[in-house]
């Protein structure tokens, strides 16, 4: 495409549609139907532009003349707290939910190598003394040690904030490194399960496997569900670059990358449940089977949250995207 030809062809529509805009509420009626047209026919010229001769002055231009010309149209809309409801009862757990075959192998796998690994350094005493001196491995297994300590090292309020941020890191960096072929995404979630593997079998070689769990179950199996869910999430949103279906790539990644950010959102949410476990329960004085039937109690109720909700709000068409009102408009792609 000739681009000084194509320009000299349409300037005269993107003068005219900038005059309307500029001119707001005081349009006539036909004056808004030309508009919509002019926005139309520019939203399909800027598509054009970025696919044969992309020009960086030109595309720039039109990329905020479309986005005038789409808020003119389709009126400005602010967010409010129906649309965070429906977030939470619809859009976050129908992401998850459509997600769970990703998510789910990935948490059995996950937790079959920690077991796994939590086995071969168990039985193993040579691996043992490759991770630390025996009187350090001694410090950190031996009852009052460092395991045992590390969940009361901290005034609750602080370390449950800390632990908060440390795994919504963690979250938010496997749904947005999954755009770079999934290899980031399971380096990522390699080491957390190495980190578990690590921990079990260390406290298995000293016979106090039922104390690291009676530690970790409160609040690692909400925890590590939310984990499983993020590096999902994001293997997902990998393998739509290597294959996006019936889309176009920029279309499927598009549509993958809206629903992961909501997701990175929702997940906050939860492992702020977490956390909250993890720095008030987990060190608590409660027995055993009380702080872990708090952990399996917070578990259930998000699969159910999942299931129940997300299940329900799949079935009537939702797919975790924003709303169409909200999304840029889409060329249409020949099959």
């Amino acid at each position: 495409m000739d681009l000084d030809v194509f320009v000299t062809a349409h300037r005269a529509e993107w003068d005219r549609l900038d005059h309307l805009l500029h001119r707001g509420r005081r349009l006539t009626g036909a004056e808004a139907d030309e508009l919509v047209a002019l926005y139309q026919r520019t939203a399909t010229h800027l598509s054009l532009i970025q696919s044969t001769a992309p020009d960086p002055a030109l595309t720039t231009r039109l990329t905020q003349l479309v986005a005038r010309a789409r808020a003119t149209v389709t009126g400005a809309r602010r967010a409010t707290w129906r649309d965070a409801a429906r977030f939470l009862t619809a859009g976050f757990p129908a992401a998850v939910y459509r997600s769970r075959h990703w998510w789910i192998p990935t948490a059995i796998l996950s937790t079959l190598l920690a077991a796994l690994i939590g086995w071969w350094i168990g039985a193993h005493p040579e691996v043992q003394s490759a991770i630390a001196a025996p009187d350090e491995l001694r410090r950190m297994t031996r009852p009052g040690g460092e395991y045992e300590t590390y969940y009361s090292s901290h005034p609750a309020a602080s370390f449950a904030a800390q632990v908060w941020t440390n795994n919504a890191q963690a979250a938010a960096m496997c749904l947005v490194l999954g755009a770079f072929l999934c290899l980031p995404v399971i380096w990522v979630l390699f080491v957390n399960v190495l980190n578990l593997g690590v921990g079990v079998g260390l406290m298995s070689s000293a016979g106090r496997l039922d104390i690291f769990l009676g530690l970790v179950l409160p609040h690692g199996l909400l925890e590590l569900t939310a984990v499983f869910v993020a590096a999902g999430t994001g293997l997902r949103l990998g393998w739509t670059l290597i294959d996006p279906g019936p889309f176009s790539r920029r279309t499927a990644m598009a549509q993958q990358g809206r629903a992961a950010l909501g997701m990175a959102i929702g997940l906050a949410l939860v492992l702020f449940v977490s956390g909250l476990i993890e720095g008030f329960v987990t060190p608590s004085g409660l027995p055993t089977w009380a702080r872990i039937a708090i952990g399996v109690a917070a578990e259930v109720a998000f699969l159910a949250y999942v299931y129940i909700l997300g299940g329900r709000a799949v079935r009537s068409g939702q797919t975790g995207d924003v709303e169409a009102a909200d999304r840029s408009a889409e060329l249409p792609v020949a099959a």
